[in-house]
């Protein structure tokens, strides 16, 4: 998902601790994607409560998120998406098909005993559901946590707050949110984070990471509009770039050519016909301007009810994460971000 930027960005290895203080606009589908792929079973099977339904996104929500907030004094913002724009849909058709694929071979690794095989091919079959994101909704409410639903993309949004000033960073894996305007993100914002790497089959330990667009542009040699061209002609969600093209080499054409505008025939020709749209789209992204939510005090009854009572969560466990709130803020059950 997003763009490959890794061989040619800037970024500098941080610690949760470097960040204390500050807010961060958190990209929350993709987050609980996050949750759904690594918190699984041994033999790849997600969490699940006594009726069989998921909770892996839930316990990364109540249990690492109060961490980063207690521990780290980080102050998150959930951000999450809406509809998708047109451009999107063929990206997701092809991450339908790929999970789908996915899942064959999961099956077929369990039934062979290979648990190896059978974990790596689940964390690729994970599948973030409305009713998903509207229990962690709800859950962040309870917790006190602010949320933001984006009238587009989560990390366009994220990236108009952080640019806007009211917060820090905007909080994600992907680059995108350099293209969408963020001065600052930050990448791996988790306790213990870890990157599953599909090509070896297995995870590694993934530190926090800083980047600045600032700093980058200045390091390419090129402005946003530009960033922006690179992005294209490697591959966005919006496209599948052009093939032999990567981030290195993209870089040196576009600032040969300075613009997609001017490059040679063979490349136009291979170029999708919404290139303007996906420009548009990365420049001028629909956002909503209103406020960041207020954080208000979180609810121990009613946590226990919906983790405890509805979803079988053990009481100790979540008696645990609200004393963290607690120690946090220095008074009962209020998360004062």
């Amino acid at each position: 998902m997003g763009v490959f930027l890794t061989p040619v960005v800037v970024r500098h290895p941080t610690t949760l601790r470097a960040l204390r203080g500050r807010r961060i606009a958190i990209d929350g589908n993709l987050e609980l994607y996050q949750f759904l792929s690594i918190m699984r079973t041994r033999d790849g099977t997600p969490l699940q409560d006594s009726q069989g339904r998921i909770t892996s996104h839930l316990n990364g929500l109540v249990f690492r998120t109060t961490r980063l907030i207690a521990d780290y004094d980080i102050r998150p913002v959930f951000v999450f998406d809406g509809p998708p724009p047109e451009l999107k849909y063929e990206e997701i058709r092809r991450r339908r098909a790929a999970r789908e694929k996915s899942q064959r071979e999961y099956q077929a690794a369990v039934v062979s005993g290979d648990r190896a095989t059978a974990w790596s091919k689940a964390v690729m079959t994970s599948r973030l559901t409305r009713p998903m994101v509207e229990e962690a909704k709800t859950l962040l409410g309870l917790l006190g946590i602010p949320c933001i639903q984006a009238p587009s993309e989560g990390e366009a949004q994220a990236a108009f707050l952080t640019h806007r000033g009211d917060v820090w960073a905007t909080g994600s894996k992907d680059y995108d949110s350099l293209l969408f305007g963020a001065p600052r993100m930050v990448r791996f914002l988790a306790i213990g984070s870890t990157e599953f790497l599909p090509s070896v089959g297995r995870t590694r330990a993934a530190p926090p990471e800083v980047l600045d667009l600032g700093e980058n542009l200045e390091h390419l040699g090129l402005t946003r509009e530009q960033l922006i061209d690179v992005a294209i002609l490697v591959g966005t969600d919006f496209n599948q770039g052009v093939k032999g093209i990567g981030p290195r080499t993209a870089v040196r054409r576009i600032r040969e050519w300075k613009s997609l505008d001017h490059a040679p025939a063979e490349v136009t020709a291979r170029l999708p016909s919404t290139v303007d749209a996906i420009r548009q789209f990365f420049s001028n992204p629909p956002v909503s301007t209103e406020p960041i939510p207020a954080p208000k005090p979180a609810e121990p009854s009613a946590l226990y009810r919906f983790l405890c009572e509805d979803r079988g969560f053990a009481r100790d466990r979540v008696e645990r994460a609200i004393e963290r709130l607690h120690r946090a803020t220095g008074r009962q059950t209020t998360l004062d971000i």
